[in-house]
């Protein structure tokens, strides 16, 4: 069974559950090779997930669900409102419909019934496609309709902003990750007149983190390790220097939403007319890289 660091360790996205070994097999079949599933044996073990690795979803059965375990799940559903909680139901059972009752009056919206196949698929949806509310998604859809008209590579560009993993922490990663040398990228972006790439990945990574702070269970330290920086002072720096805020204070301030709005009205579009033409990928043309030429 992987654990929790193996939660961390993975690339993608992470599923929690709490259900009987028998919808274990199935959890495992429809989420092969589209993202993780970890099965815990308690909600204090889901809780301790939630609060130390980036978990997309979480799973409760109905039928391992006990009364005794309510003040978990509304302290889950309270402390993690942007993780996706389900409850799932496989058998006929006479205490179903009371844990059902239960489940929803401590705040888990989610149900899917699973006594016909229907029900799996729409389990498998659930778990594996992309989530509207998730920022990454909201920043690609967003900034596309902002591009609308710019080059593939300059849409491609900021989309690889939201879908390279936390670990991309420098300019010079992002480059390599993108096959392009890290000088010869800096320099295309001076030459096209923006801002640094430097300060689009800090303002995205802002962003992401500011989406994780949404989740009261998250400490500032806890996002500032999630989110790969080295120190929760670090983190700290990183934001005062871009936003002349404290850590504290970024969290009281934005949201992922919010601050992607801070990005957007920055570094996106008062570039407009530029990034439309912009590719980061190649250089550009000579007769255009060579005033007077």
């Amino acid at each position: 069974m992987p654990t929790s660091s193996h939660v961390q360790a993975q690339a993608g996205s992470a599923i929690v559950t709490f259900v009987t070994p028998a919808e274990r097999q199935r959890v495992d079949a429809l989420t092969s090779g589209t993202c993780i599933a970890v099965h815990r044996e308690n909600l204090e073990q889901v809780l301790h997930d939630l609060r130390t690795n980036r978990v997309t979803a979480v799973i409760v059965s109905v039928s391992r669900y006990q009364q005794q375990y309510a003040p978990s799940v509304a302290r889950m559903v309270r402390e993690f409102p942007r993780v996706p909680a389900v409850a799932l139901v496989t058998g006929n059972e006479v205490r179903t419909s009371a844990a059902l009752l239960s489940l929803g009056e401590h705040g888990v919206r989610t149900l899917v019934d699973a006594r016909e196949p229907a029900g799996w698929r729409m389990l498998r949806t659930l778990v594996t496609t992309e989530n509207p509310d998730d920022i990454d998604t909201l920043a690609i859809s967003t900034l596309r309709g902002d591009l609308e008209g710019a080059t593939a590579s300059s849409v491609r560009f900021f989309d690889t902003l939201f879908t390279v993993p936390r670990s991309m922490t420098t300019v010079q990663k992002l480059a390599r990750h993108i096959g392009v040398v890290p000088t010869t990228l800096m320099s295309r972006f001076m030459r096209q007149g923006i801002p640094t790439p430097k300060r689009y990945l800090s303002a995205a990574r802002l962003v992401r983190a500011a989406h994780l702070l949404e989740n009261p269970g998250y400490s500032i330290t806890q996002v500032a390790f999630l989110m790969e920086y080295s120190s929760p002072q670090s983190f700290s720096r990183h934001v005062t220097g871009v936003l002349r805020v404290g850590a504290a204070e970024f969290r009281r301030r934005y949201t992922g939403e919010s601050m992607l709005h801070a990005m957007r009205h920055t570094l996106v579009l008062p570039y407009l007319d530029q990034l439309r033409q912009f590719d980061p990928f190649a250089s550009p043309p000579q007769w255009l890289s060579k005033p007077g030429g």
